[in-house]
């Protein structure tokens, strides 16, 4: 084997059957459409189906209609996923919500669903999983998606700032306790991207588009494929001795002085 098809041999994920939340649109879609493009089969947890048929290579991404915070459920997916494949090899929490408003004036039944949705299905999710990624031949992956927000206060979104500092706890807490279990657990954290959704945002109020773009030390919006490049490196052969870590993915938003 020559060294260039060592490497490549290391980021093909042929074989590999993982799952990834809300990964119908956005950064999710960006995900699979890399991770699939690399070999990988991926479920698709999620409230609707994709949309976008080109962005999925050869098919391999299959929509499970549900809502993940229905845990009875999950348990029944997550168990008929690994059934039909035969194993299960990595989990991505990368669904999440946010709601904007003052704290002092925050309803509690948003706080409710932020909490539950950014931070306690992944927990859950990952307990669900365990059994499974123990089992796997590659080492199993856990990476939930934190956020520039887990190191930096934004105003109007406590809760979420709040969640995704917790899952930085989450993916040091996982880490430790399934080190010996053949299991390695890291998080991503993304600044700006340019998503539809952000897209909407930025068309109501492009004084706020202004001001994303002058946060990040390089001066432009990611594009979700660039989480996926990183998901993909966290779950190659080439990431096999990183576990408890987090990994912004926000052009240097974090790191930017004055």
């Amino acid at each position: 084997m020559t060294s260039k098809d060592y490497v490549a041999s290391l980021f093909d994920l042929t074989g590999h059957v993982g799952i990834i939340t809300g990964a119908s649109r956005g950064l999710g879609l960006g995900q699979a459409k890399v991770l699939t493009d690399a070999g990988a089969t991926v479920y698709n947890l999620d409230l609707m189906p994709h949309t976008d048929e080109e962005e999925i290579a050869g098919g391999r991404m299959t929509d499970v209609i549900c809502d993940v915070t229905d845990y009875k459920k999950l348990e029944t997916v997550v168990r008929e996923i690994a059934e039909k494949e035969g194993h299960l090899d990595f989990l991505i929490n990368n669904a999440g919500i946010t709601y904007k408003c003052r704290a002092e004036e925050f309803p509690e039944d948003r706080l409710d669903k932020i909490m539950e949705i950014n931070l306690k299905t992944p927990l859950m999710l990952s307990r669900i999983c365990y059994p499974y990624l123990k089992e796997s031949q590659y080492i199993g992956r856990i990476v939930t998606i934190s956020s520039m927000a887990a190191y930096m206060g934004f105003t109007g979104v406590l809760p979420y700032d709040m969640t995704k500092s917790g899952v930085l706890g989450l993916t040091r807490g996982l880490a430790e306790e399934w080190k010996n279990d053949n299991i390695l657990v890291n998080s991503v954290a993304p600044g700006w991207f340019l998503t539809k959704l952000n897209e909407g945002m930025f068309e109501q109020n492009p004084d706020r588009k202004a001001a994303a773009l002058a946060k990040p030390m390089l001066p432009k919006f990611g594009r979700p494929v660039e989480i996926g490049y990183m998901m993909l490196f966290l779950l190659s052969g080439a990431s096999t001795y990183l576990t408890g870590r987090d990994f912004p993915v926000d052009g240097g938003a974090t790191s930017h002085g004055f």
